[in-house]
């Protein structure tokens, strides 16, 4: 999932290169795949049977296999549109599947074992570097696009037979508890999780292309790998730091982080800084999406995961296109708006820490029940 949902980051520069791909263009194709990721999330949300499907993972993994290997086919804007629409809505699906059977299986264990295998998300990124600044020789968009389908099918093989979550048991509801009223804490939790979706995204899409404007170009595939590799452990690190401090606390200090990350490419043109902000922004952005969800589930807010993750993935695909006018002058200011974007995100998230309810009785670094798939759109 990580590769054929990301792959599209470091591919991009080569088809405005040699596709006649326009900036406008390519920020349309990115919002199709985060328009179709959200139907993807959504999906598996609405209907949880499509979770504990094998068919439907298996399903997933040949469609997203099938429109990767398909980009090189066509030059047609609207074709590339509609496949990386379908790819979004496969690779939710794979990843709602996914997190609900790690959840599952791995519910009694340790928070920072679910956490691991959420790396692979960041696993999939750095491979998706790698194989295009293998390519880079080759210097063909094509080439790259069937590489990345090539590696997603031996991948898919190799998750073949991975086991969905068991259908819960009767009465098994974990219903919500009456308590404190918890509406204010909420609602500065999504405003901040909305705009980190907004902010980030432009990054996670742009972030290649902005590097290679003024830097060898090897760096932009380096730094997209350094992304990925940055991400593998930070889910876990997060998690666990968030038995020991206050979650609002480390969100806030994660999003601060992020935002100077995705700055400094547009601040300056140092190799230096370029790999610097890979590393900061591979090193969060997943953080993030385990903190927010993890306080959205200690608040004990009505279906809170289902809702941050609406928001969030509206955010994603408002992102390109609110910086779209500002790419005809390149991508430093659209990386400097994204990253004001997110220092927002983090002073609401300075705000949930006013007078939050820390104690609220046992709690989890991720909600036990089924709330579980919705959070798959956090990447």
């Amino acid at each position: 999932m990580g590769v054929g949902r990301f792959v599209y980051t470091p591919i991009l520069p080569l088809m405005h290169d040699q596709a006649g791909l326009s900036a406008g263009a390519g920020a349309n194709l990115a919002t199709a795949n985060y328009a179709g990721y959200l139907v993807g999330a959504l999906a598996g949300t609405l209907a949880p049977a499509l979770v504990r499907s094998r068919a439907v993972l298996r399903g997933a993994l040949l469609l997203l296999t099938a429109t990767l290997a398909a980009m090189p086919l066509t030059h047609s804007t609207a074709v590339w549109g509609a496949l990386r629409l379908l790819a979004g809505a496969a690779s939710a699906l794979v990843f709602v599947i996914a997190v609900a059977s790690v959840l599952h299986h791995l519910r009694d264990h340790p928070a920072h074992l679910p956490g691991w295998a959420f790396g692979g998300v960041g696993a999939g990124i750095a491979l998706s570097g790698l194989l295009v600044l293998a390519l880079r020789s080759v210097s063909d968009w094509r080439a790259a696009w069937w590489a990345a389908a090539a590696l997603t099918a031996v991948l898919a093989a190799a998750s073949w037979r991975l086991r969905p979550e068991d259908a819960p048991a009767a009465g098994g509801t974990g219903g919500t508890r009456p308590g404190i009223r918890t509406h204010r804490w909420f609602g500065a939790l999504f405003v901040s999780y909305f705009l980190e979706g907004v902010g980030y995204i432009v990054a996670g899409t742009f972030l290649v292309a902005a590097i290679g404007q003024g830097s060898p170009g090897w760096v932009g595939s380096g730094a997209w790998v350094l992304v990925g590799l940055a991400a593998v452990p930070s889910s876990a690190l997060w998690a666990r730091l968030g038995h020991r401090w206050s979650r609002p606390g480390l969100l806030l200090t994660a999003l601060t982080i992020q935002a100077a990350g995705i700055a400094l490419p547009a601040l300056t043109g140092s190799t230096a800084a370029a790999l610097g902000s890979a590393v900061l922004f591979g090193a969060t952005f997943l953080g993030v999406s385990t903190l927010a969800l993890a306080t959205g589930a200690h608040l004990r807010f009505p279906r809170s995961v289902a809702l941050l993750t609406a928001g969030y993935s509206v955010g994603q695909i408002l992102g390109p296109l609110v910086v779209a006018p500002l790419l005809r002058h390149g991508y430093h200011q659209a990386l400097l708006l994204a990253a004001l974007v997110v220092l927002t995100a983090a002073v609401a998230a300075a705000a949930l820490r006013i007078g939050f309810p820390h104690h609220m009785g046992a709690d989890h670094t991720v909600p036990a029940r089924h709330p579980q798939p919705a959070e798959a759109a956090r990447s």
